[in-house]
């Protein structure tokens, strides 16, 4: 039963006569033996039986917690009907319901309160006679669109490694999906009864940081080596951590640097079929969080490169967000942010919207924009009439 219990190991109707005879399992399966394709069929029938996303979202994650080959085997099977299940965009909801769909562990947690005992959790970690290659972790405040959601957050390690083991052939029993419960400033989450993490406000500041020093440190002495990646980290704490551990241990943000990554590829491609130079596009980004700074400075790195000057490559970026474009008298700006942020005679005579901002139309219209990137959740904000601009 513990071998049958065990999703890394568990065949379930796949063992053989001889596994059966010698593993103690005649009985406890049905007598007849299938292949894999043949419980890749049932795997199916079962996930399309589910009528919602959700539905099917909580079954993939039960067979994963049941029989983690064929989890993978389906998945690679129906890989473009599968990924947005198991995860964008129908994570998001995972997130949101993290405590009322929980079955079983996955994963580490590991709470403010026992910040004295961080080695001691991750010593406590599943499979710890297996080296990690990968830590994947959030505090869950910025979680995709739908902001703080807790230690529901940990929906998105788990998902992002799980791509990581089918996309990128990582073991999975070498990943390990973390989540920091700092608290929550989410009250829908504090006023529910079956929210499972910390009932307090978030911990900022410098005790946040020394909180998130501790773990580091943990995880440099426990799991040396491995890969340490921060997922959606709220954009004032999200530059500063990958700025204050980059050099000491092999880490990366893959809000920042993995979606910058992406964009510039793109970007390099499009611009041969273009015929046209990166150092000749004027790019203006909707969105102005931690990825599309991280995309700006990645791309401003390749203009460079390609021959401009830091000065004359920051001046090719306009950079709107939900309260129009970055302006150097907006209050609030991050320090990342600013460095994008236009000077007002920029602007001087170009149309305003009634709250007195340059809005996104203008910007493209006014600066004759060849590149558009999106990087906000503004749901229908490219509309027909500015794709065509």
């Amino acid at each position: 039963m513990q071998l049958l219990q065990s999703p890394a190991w568990n065949k379930g109707t796949a063992f053989t006569a001889a596994e059966r005879a010698r593993l103690g399992l005649h009985g406890l399966l049905p007598h007849q033996i299938e292949t894999i394709d043949d419980q890749l069929v049932r795997a199916y029938e079962a996930h399309l039986a589910k009528r919602t996303p959700l539905g099917r979202h909580i079954q993939l994650r039960a067979l994963q917690d049941t029989n983690e080959i064929l989890f993978y085997r389906l998945l690679l099977a129906h890989i473009e009907e599968m990924l947005p299940i198991v995860y964008t965009p129908v994570v998001a909801e995972a997130c949101q319901q993290f405590s009322h769909i929980y079955r079983r562990p996955r994963g580490l947690f590991i709470p403010y309160d026992m910040r004295d005992s961080i080695p001691e959790l991750l010593r406590n970690r599943p499979n710890p006679e297996v080296d990690v290659d990968v830590v994947v972790v959030t505090d869950g405040e910025r979680v995709l669109g739908i902001g703080d959601q807790g230690v529901g957050g940990l929906g998105i390690p788990i998902g992002k490694l799980t791509l990581y083991t089918l996309i990128g052939g990582v073991p999975p029993a070498r990943t390990l999906p973390i989540v920091l419960d700092v608290g929550t400033n989410n009250a829908e989450l504090l006023d529910d009864p079956q929210y499972f993490g910390s009932r307090q406000k978030r911990v900022s500041g410098e005790a946040y940081f020394a909180f998130v020093d501790r773990f580091v440190e943990a995880v440099k002495q426990e799991l040396p080596g491995t890969l340490l990646q921060w997922e959606d980290f709220a954009t004032p704490n999200a530059r500063p951590l990958l700025n204050r551990y980059r050099d000491s241990l092999l880490t990366f943000n893959d809000d920042i640097q993995g979606t910058a990554a992406v964009a510039l590829g793109a970007l390099l491609a499009a611009t041969r079929v273009a015929g046209k130079g990166l150092h000749e596009q004027t790019i203006v980004f909707l969105g102005a969080g931690s990825a599309a700074i991280g995309v700006a400075d990645t791309l401003r790195a390749a203009m460079v490169a390609d021959g401009l000057t830091d000065a004359e490559a920051r001046r090719r970026f306009w950079i709107v967000d939900v309260d129009g474009l970055l302006l150097h008298t907006r209050a609030g700006l991050t320090a990342e942010q600013r460095v994008y942020a236009r000077a007002a005679e920029d602007v001087a005579g170009w149309p305003r919207t009634h709250r007195g901002e340059v809005g996104l139309a203008d910007v493209i219209t006014s600066v004759g924009a060849t590149v558009l990137i999106g990087l906000s959740t503004a749901a229908g904000a490219f509309t027909e009439a500015i794709i065509r601009e």
